[in-house]
Order: structure tokens, then C-alpha cells, then sequence
């Protein structure tokens, strides 16, 4: 996506702020709409209660940031932004269905090894949302916000998580949103489906990545476990396909991705300690987590450091680094990498770099443009309306979000044509990566003139594919943006000096 759909919908936001000069309320809900477009790209974690949520956001930061524990603070949509120090921030309406919000500082403690944040006085129904700030690289360009389950036995806290994310207000909503799944229940479905719905009418979220989360429990803590969860995330996948909105179901073991980030060289230590004990005996004590943790269990690693190992890594990721260190992993950073990639963390952060990462400005620009449709509907005044058309315009125009609904779409409807022909065509939109060498499916040290050639080919057959008279609509249209974007390829190629 260029930058001109960007540059266009600061535009338009200016010209609306001038319009709602003498509107002081009105004019603040707009400056909040320019804000989102310089802001980080805003990524929500949902999912059923114990999904994992906050255990996911903790791997994918690198650090212990979010409560894991059942307490008031994780029933609240929390927000987690870069900051230079750590705070936590409640925002709150001193008396329910009063106006106006308060805030208040929240202490960070930890309880029984576990960090949680303690709301004092205040309840879950009267805070708002949380604001964390925190040192970390990984939130500089992602603000990641953490909601309660959706299957709450609250019916209000259920909704607050389906708000956040179909808000009816500019400040508030995700640009994009990783669901988590231990199950496929009607509870999800029906989310997903409540999603889709604002997806389809452009005010909700573009991209839906699906998470089978606590990944090595499929498989009861084997070995194989993530192999189980690979059959079980393809199996939903194929059952999420006629939602048309989950772009891809990844597998995680959370638990283990987050004790990888985190592990310390005394847990090193005890997994080669129990590398060496013999291995029929070292199942036999690993039959359950409380087996393992025993006090007089024969193992070779005192009992405060066992039930450690298995509160951090889980029996899997225990089995897991014992196994590699059998194999030859000499040291605690190569183990870690290597656990990292075998809980499926990897991949997961591959797929967001590629459906969100790369699209940031595209999923920005969708959002501010979908709020500022939403301020100038709910207050017209002459003028309003040309801005609200070129609005609307920006947002069925704008080739990026063409892609993006397509690849939505490719996994709910079938199209007329070869398998072949089919996954080219869903690399060319940027279903691999938006980059050039992605789209084409070439190698990056291909020459500019040659990688020109094969852009020049695909806009051909893309275009011819578009008018051959028997294809069905949907098919004819997704050729269609397939030969927008290998024109838009050849463009930027043709831009390039030689």
C-alpha cells in the first residue's frame, strides 16, 4: 500500500476538524482519529476463558507483564502500550452510569511467584480499561490488548470484549485481532461470527489470525503433542472457513514459548541434571505434574526446583528440553531458541509480521477512516457529507483493503480454478508477505528486469483470467485484484533505476 491512502485520510480528518471548529467535544473525537494513524498498530488477544490470553501476550512481549491469575484485573480490557517505565493506570467512573472517568495508579505486586495488579477499592464493573505502560521493544511498534474471555458467566464482561472490538466510539477498537481456541464451541463461532459481521460492513477489524492455544495439552505433555495440535488448528481452520475470517490457525504452547523467552541458567542446569538420569525412570516420575514435583521423588533436582519447571514449561517443555540436551544442545541460549520454535511462538509471530506486521499503515488508515465515518454520521452539519463520501471511497477503494478482505474470503468461498492457480494468486495479494520478491514468489537476488518480466506476465494472465466469459462473479473479481497488485508490482518496479 502506498502512502497516498495515508497522506488522503489525514486530509480528510483536517478538513472535518475544521469543520467542527465552533465543536470543541466533537472537534477532541477527531484529533483522536488523527492520533490513531501515528499510534502503534493496535493488536487484541480474545478468546473463551483460560484460552491463554494473558500467558500468549507474556511469550510474545518476552516478559512477565500481564497477570495470569484469576483476579478482578482480568476481567478488564487491558491495554499494553511502550513506556519508559512500568505503570499501570485504572480508568473508572466513581459511580456507575455517572459521566466522567477517573484514574488511579495501580500497584504492581506478586503473589505466589505469579504478578497481578491490585485494583484496592475499585471493582471489575467500574473500571473502564487498564493502561499498562511498559519498557519493552516489542511494544514500540504494537500495542497489544488483552480482554476478558468470552464465555464469561458475566454476561457484561463477555460484552466488553465484543465493545472493545466493534466499538461505537473513535478511541476505543483494535486494528486487528489474534482469537484464541482450546475448542471449537457455538461460544466462538458465534464471536467470530458477531466479528465478521463488522468486517462486512467495514466497521470492525481487517485481520483474524486463530490461535490453538495451550498447544501441548492436545497431546497430554508427549512428545508428539505439537503434532496433535497441528491436526487440530488444520481442523478448525477447515471449520472456520465459512466465517471467512480467520486468515490463518496457528498452534502455541504459550506456557512453554514464555518459560523459553524467560529461562533462567538455574532451570538450564536442572534440565541436564535430568538429561542424565535414566530415561525409563524419568517418564516414571513424569506421569503427572505432581508425580514429578514429589518431595520423595529419586530425581537428581531438588523438589522447590521440579514444581518450578513444571509451574514455567509445562511436562511438554520439560520433555522437550530434556530431549534436546540428550541430542547435544550444549548451552542455555540455544536451548531456548530452540524451545521457542518447537511451542509454535515462531511461527505465530511470523504470521502477525506478515497479516499484520507488514500492513500496519493499511490497518491504521481502515480504523481512523471507519471512526471518522462513524463522528461525521452521528453529527452531520453542511459539508460533512462530501468528506463522509470521500471517506467511503478511501475505504472500498483503497487496493490494500481489497487484498486484505479477499484473503479473508479466499477461505470461506470456492473459486473456479486450479489449486495452482489458486495459491499463486493468494501469494501475488500478499498472502505470503507483501514484499515484491513474496508476491512473485522469486528469489530476492533476482534482477530488477527480470523480476519486471515475470510481474509484466502475471498482469497479463490476471487480466485475461478476469475476462474469461464462464467464471463465476466472485472468481472473476479475484482475478481482478490479483491484477491490480501485479500491476501495482510492476509500477513500483518500474520506479526502480537500473
Amino acid at each position: 500500500m502506498t502512502a497516498a491512502p495515508l497522506h488522503e485520510a489525514r486530509a480528510l480528518i483536517a478538513s472535518a476538524r475544521q469543520l467542527y471548529a465552533g465543536r470543541p467535544e466533537i472537534r477532541d473525537q477527531l484529533t483522536e482519529c488523527a492520533r490513531r494513524l501515528e499510534q502503534p498498530l493496535r493488536v487484541a488477544l480474545a478468546g473463551s476463558l483460560k484460552a491463554g490470553k494473558s500467558t500468549l501476550l507474556n511469550s510474545l512481549v518476552g516478559q512477565d507483564i500481564a497477570p495470569t491469575d484469576a483476579t478482578e484485573c482480568t476481567r478488564v480490557v487491558t491495554w499494553y502500550r511502550s513506556g519508559s517505565t512500568p505503570t499501570v493506570t485504572a480508568w473508572y467512573q466513581p459511580d456507575p452510569g455517572t459521566g466522567g472517568q477517573r484514574s488511579a495508579n495501580v500497584p504492581v505486586l506478586r503473589r505466589d511467584g505469579h504478578l497481578t495488579f491490585d485494583l484496592g477499592h475499585l471493582t471489575a464493573d467500574q473500571v473502564d480499561r487498564l493502561d499498562v505502560e511498559w519498557p519493552s521493544s516489542a511494544l514500540a511498534h504494537t500495542t497489544i490488548i488483552d480482554t476478558p474471555g468470552t464465555s464469561s458467566l458475566s454476561r457484561d464482561v463477555s460484552a466488553r470484549t465484543l465493545e472493545m472490538l466493534t466499538p461505537d466510539n473513535e478511541a476505543s477498537g483494535a486494528d486487528a485481532v489474534v482469537y484464541l481456541l482450546r475448542t471449537l464451541n457455538a461460544t466462538d463461532v458465534q464471536f467470530l461470527g458477531q466479528i465478521g459481521d463488522h468486517v462486512g460492513d467495514e466497521s470492525g477489524p481487517l485481520g483474524v489470525v486463530g490461535v490453538v492455544s495451550r498447544a501441548d495439552e492436545v497431546g497430554a505433555g508427549r512428545l508428539d503433542a505439537m503434532m496433535s495440535a497441528k491436526e487440530v488448528a488444520s481442523r478448525f481452520a477447515g471449520e472456520l472457513e465459512r466465517t471467512g475470517l480467520c486468515q490463518a490457525v496457528v498452534p502455541v504452547a504459550g506456557l512453554l514459548a514464555l518459560g523459553a523467552r524467560t529461562m533462567r541458567q538455574a532451570e538450564f542446569t536442572a534440565f541436564q541434571h535430568l538429561a542424565e538420569f535414566p530415561v525409563d525412570d524419568l517418564n516414571l516420575a513424569m506421569l503427572s505434574a505432581d508425580r514429578f514435583a514429589r518431595e520423595d521423588s529419586p530425581l537428581p533436582v531438588d523438589a522447590r526446583m521440579r514444581a518450578q519447571l513444571a509451574d514455567r514449561f509445562g511436562l511438554f517443555g520439560i520433555r522437550m528440553a530434556v530431549t534436546l540436551i540428550r541430542l547435544g544442545t550444549k548451552d542455555s541460549p540455544t536451548l531456548a531458541a530452540e524451545l521457542v520454535e518447537r511451542s509454535g511462538l515462531d511461527e505465530l509471530r511470523q504470521v502477525i509480521d506478515i497479516q499484520f506486521g507488514q500492513r500496519a499503515d493499511q490497518l491504521k488508515t481502515h480504523s481512523a477512516l471507519v471512526a471518522l465515518k462513524r463522528v461525521l454520521t452521528a453529527h452531520p452539519v453542511p459539508g460533512a457529507g462530501e468528506i463522509l463520501m470521500s471517506a467511503e471511497r478511501l475505504l472500498s477503494d483503497v487496493h490494500g483493503f481489497q487484498e486484505l478482505r479477499l484473503l479473508g474470503r479466499l477461505r470461506s468461498t470456492e473459486v473456479g480454478l486450479p489449486a495452482d492457480d489458486v495459491a499463486e494468486l493468494q501469494r501475488l495479494i500478499g498472502g505470503f508477505g507483501i514484499q515484491i520478491p513474496e508476491r512473485l514468489g522469486t528469489d530476492g537476488d533476482d534482477s530488477v528486469e527480470l523480476q519486471r518480466m515475470r510481474a509484466l506476465a502475471a498482469v497479463r494472465k490476471w487480466r485475461e483470467r478476469a475476462r474469461h466469459p464462464l467464471l463465476d462473479q466472485f472468481t472473476a473479481r479475484a482475478c481482478t485484484v490479483a491484477a491490480r497488485s501485479a500491476e501495482g508490482v510492476l509500477e513500483e518496479l518500474n520506479t526502480v533505476r537500473l
